[in-house]
């Protein structure tokens, strides 16, 4: 079984357990760790979990709303962290004690039941990698921060079972927001966030009959509404708006399953 939960979702602090489970054997690892250490524990609390359930932690990319209290839940659990050598220079090379695994495009990462596949994403940041999870039958996309759509990215998420696809704004209210110029410039560019109609024509590339659950991620709180991303994704499925869920910044959703 391969199942997700989003601890949070948005500029204000991402992270999301993952979760493969087969017989009496369970692997969780935690994509991103965005999230002050109480926060973190107190949304792994209403999880059923705690950071010592965890067996291992994935950093996409230096951005502090993703790496976050990442140092000190390592030394508190002893956890192994991944992510990528420009990651960790991005972040000032924190000292992990040990702790740290290179994360590189393309090369498959083993942990227990689940193995990782770490793909490169164009995103403002120092090397910022996104990635799919699979307990060697489903298999699970993450996606969450990235300016634009490549072959690429679409070759690294095909034939996913599930998607946890970024949806950050819509280009007329982010236009028509209050953010200055040069952070609208940003978040709009090739290097900033996929748009709603941007992540809506990546769901319908990615569509197939095995893809059976999508849900919306890192969604702006001024440039954006749940019922808008909805709507895109909805489009693009074939689907009904209710049917597409969303991750909200408080991570007040429920388990995924893939």
């Amino acid at each position: 079984m391969l199942r997700f939960r989003s601890l949070g979702s948005g500029s204000t602090g991402n992270a999301t357990v993952v979760e493969a489970s087969s017989g009496t054997l369970t692997t969780r690892i935690l994509i991103d760790c965005g999230l002050g250490i109480r926060a973190l524990d107190a949304r792994l609390a209403r999880a059923g979990l705690r950071t010592n359930d965890l067996h291992a932690i994935f950093i996409t990319h230096e951005h502090s709303d993703h790496i976050g209290c990442v140092r000190q839940v390592a030394l508190r659990e002893r956890l192994p962290v991944w992510m990528s050598n420009g990651t960790h220079r991005g972040a000032g090379a924190p000292d992990l004690d040990g702790l740290l695994h290179v994360a590189r495009d393309g090369e498959p990462i083993d942990l227990g039941e689940l193995q990782l596949n770490p793909f490169t994403v164009p995103h403002d940041a120092r090397e910022p990698l996104q990635l799919t999870c699979t307990d060697g039958d489903l298999r699970l996309g993450i996606l969450t921060d990235l300016g634009h759509i490549t072959p690429y990215v679409l070759g690294a998420l095909a034939a996913c079972n599930g998607l946890l696809l970024e949806c950050n704004h819509d280009p007329a209210l982010l236009e028509g927001g209050k953010y200055p110029p040069f952070l609208k410039r940003r978040v709009g560019g090739m290097w900033g966030h996929l748009s709603n109609d941007a992540a809506a024509s990546a769901a319908e590339s990615l569509r197939h009959d095995g893809l059976r659950r999508v849900v919306a991620a890192h969604l702006s709180e001024q440039n954006n509404r749940p019922e808008l991303a909805q709507a895109a994704l909805a489009s693009a499925l074939g689907c009904a708006a209710q049917d597409v869920a969303v991750a909200d910044a408080a991570g007040t959703g429920d388990w995924f399953q893939v």
